[in-house]
């Protein structure tokens, strides 16, 4: 049985897509973090290298932070932008056809 799928809400898609794209964020931030206290460390064996390494550090482990929260955010923009524009476009031609058990 074919289900055409005329409307959806914009906000829900956008809520969603925000929660999924923090988690992505997440993950990111923490191989931007552990490769940026990788490259940190590795700074400081080296000789003469100053500060610059434990700023490399601390500034990598504040992506762990500071993805999730753009990911989320952009995230959330950009599906509720996409949810709208499928109104605009399911108006237009129908919507999407979903074969349905």
């Amino acid at each position: 049985m074919l289900k055409t799928v005329r409307g959806v809400n914009a906000l829900s898609i956008g809520k969603v897509a925000g929660i999924v794209y923090a988690c992505i964020g997440l993950l990111a931030g923490t191989v931007v973090a552990l490769i940026s206290l990788l490259g940190g460390f590795a700074g400081l064996m080296a000789r003469d290298s100053g500060g610059a390494p434990m700023i490399s550090m601390f500034l990598g482990v504040g992506a762990v932070v500071v993805f999730p929260i753009l990911y989320g955010i952009l995230a959330a923009i950009v599906g509720t932008i996409m949810g709208a524009a499928y109104n605009l476009a399911a108006r237009t031609v129908g919507g999407i056809e979903i074969d349905v058990d």
